[in-house]
């Protein structure tokens, strides 16, 4: 694969650009070049490209937000959930005709009991955000936060395509891809958590970016004050290297950790691999300045630390989630510790206690599902888009609802991912597994590492009912790792101007398909109500219907 230019996908810089004497190579212009590479300048079209992908984004996410006007799928517990913290704080119970009082305009229905659920607050308080501002009788107001998070979501991977790539381009390519795919439009079109727990994943991952840049730039200031008068640090001090303590972006970063947990317990995988990932950039930063034991170093010097500042962040991020929960009387479970002894964790708190045994239960419960379900689908099948969800259909003869087609007309939301974008997605991964193996380039690890974490923890349980739409909270780095390929496809300045045109010209008809697919699938993301047949022939295969 031919090297390209730093606008696009930077090339590592030849080994005999950094030879320097030792009193140079030591000084902290070089070093911060070694370490972060040179400046990245922003201009309007940095700002410009990722802005207009978002435009377009919200544009598909908010036009029609209202249809259908009824909960579909798990909205049915979520909104419920969100509009019972509004007038609570925590989640009462519904009697059993409430969706359609709910759907009718009257949400005001609430039972005085507690309910039990298995989720985290963080999502539901996000989705009650936009019922406090349009109101909880429409499904406008009820869908609003997902559509607000997804639509920030796609200014998010813009942002960070254009930071890990340092391509203006492809920072508007990866939001334009996000856009415009089914699976990411339709969680943005729906109230149901994933969209919320992708967003927060995403939002770490991007500090972490920020952290490591600027963690590099601490580094190169204090090993280069290690240097003195003669240019040259002691050996004794460059064994370890120096302290580098004060990282707000990764503090920022666990803090985003705590909320994606706070959504849905799926997140804690983000949490390790990140953790992980973050340390591994610190080790790779010490040895490129020069530390002798970088690698003790690292895990002692910045791991340590890391541990001991972002895991307690993050826990204390996630506890105060509960803040609802704690602030009641009778939310369920709250009063549990009051009647149980407390044996050896006496000493702890009531009211932790007893959220440690609503998580217990909870935890027991995620363990045994496992009821079968018509849209379930295994994760093997994820990336080829082998079973998507329906989170609704309503098939209509003519005359019905405005239906004029004797046929039948048919309006649907289907999780379904964009094919253009996923099929080559899943070819994408392949290549970014050559590029950190075979080249070390550490942007294809850090997309991986994404994947990973969201995909990968599934298949430790089979037996588990899992479902499609849980691929949300990694695609960003699916779109990622396509972007990665789409860069090295356009190649750069220094390829012969030939190549590079081909590689412009396929990167650009890749994109013309893929939004002429997005064209062709919107009507099932959106329940646009289309003939019996049009909506068949975007059921390309069996196992979609």
């Amino acid at each position: 694969m031919t090297q390209t230019h730093p606008r696009t996908l930077p090339a590592p810089q030849q080994q005999a650009s950094w030879l320097r004497a030792p009193a140079q190579a030591f000084s902290e212009a070089w070093l911060r070049r070694r370490l972060a590479g040179a400046p990245l300048p922003w201009g309007l079209r940095d700002w410009l490209l990722p802005l207009l992908a978002a435009v377009l984004g919200g544009l598909l996410r908010f036009h029609r937000l209202g249809e259908p006007g009824s909960l579909v799928f798990d909205e049915t517990y979520y909104v419920k959930d969100a509009y019972s913290y509004l007038v609570s704080g925590y989640e009462r119970e519904w009697p059993k005709d409430a969706n359609d009082s709910f759907n009718a305009g009257n949400p005001d229905v609430l039972l005085g009991t507690p309910e039990y659920v298995v989720h985290p607050p963080v999502g539901k308080w996000m989705i009650a955000f936009g019922m406090w501002l349009f109101g909880a009788d429409n499904a406008f107001g009820w869908r609003f936060g997902a559509a607000l998070t997804g639509t920030l979501s796609i200014l998010l991977v813009a942002l960070i395509a254009r930071r890990l790539f340092r391509s203006a381009a492809l920072g508007g390519v990866a939001g334009l891809l996000t856009a415009v795919d089914g699976h990411h439009l339709v969680h943005s079109r729906t109230s149901l958590l994933d969209i919320f727990l992708m967003f927060w994943v995403l939002a770490a991952f991007g500090a972490l970016l920020l952290d490591r840049e600027d963690g590099r730039r601490r580094l190169a200031a204090k090993v280069a004050a290690l240097a003195g008068p003669p240019g040259v640090p002691d050996r004794t001090a460059m064994l370890s290297g120096p302290w580098v303590l004060w990282r707000p972006w990764r503090l920022l970063a666990a803090v985003c950790l705590g909320l994606a947990v706070g959504t849905k317990w799926s997140a804690l995988a983000f949490v390790a691999v990140f953790g992980l990932l973050a340390v591994l950039w610190d080790i790779n930063a010490r040895r490129v300045a020069g530390v002798r034991g970088w690698f003790a170093a690292g895990v002692l010097r910045d791991g340590v630390p890391a541990f001991f500042t972002m895991l307690p962040l993050a826990a204390l991020t996630y506890l105060a989630t509960w803040t609802g929960w704690f602030l009641s009387t009778d939310a369920y479970h709250r009063q549990w510790a009051a009647s149980e002894p407390g044996g050896l964790f006496g000493w702890v708190p009531a009211p932790l206690r007893s959220l440690a045994e609503y998580h217990r239960s909870a935890y027991a419960f995620h363990q045994g599902l496992d009821s079968e379900h018509p849209y379930e689908s295994s994760p093997w099948s994820w990336l080829l888009i082998g079973r998507p969800t329906s989170f609704y259909y309503q098939g209509d003869a003519a005359g019905e609802h405005g239906c004029t087609v004797q046929g039948g007309c048919s309006a649907a939301v289907s999780v379904l991912g964009n094919p253009v974008i996923w099929w080559a997605a899943a070819l994408a991964l392949l290549v970014l597994l050559f590029h950190w193996i075979g080249r070390r380039d550490w942007r294809a690890g850090a997309v991986l590492s994404g994947v990973a974490a969201g995909y990968l923890p599934w298949f430790l349980y089979p037996e588990r009912t899992m479902f499609y739409f849980y691929a949300i909270a990694f695609e960003p780095f699916l779109v990622l790792a396509l972007t990665y390929v789409l860069g090295l496809a356009a190649r750069g300045p220094a390829d012969p101007p030939r190549c590079r045109r081909r590689g412009v010209l396929a990167a650009g008809l890749f994109l013309a398909l893929a939004l002429a697919a997005a064209a062709f699938f919107l009507p099932v993301w959106t329940a646009e109500q289309i003939p019996y047949d049009h909506w068949r022939w975007r059921m390309w295969m069996p196992s979609w219907i």
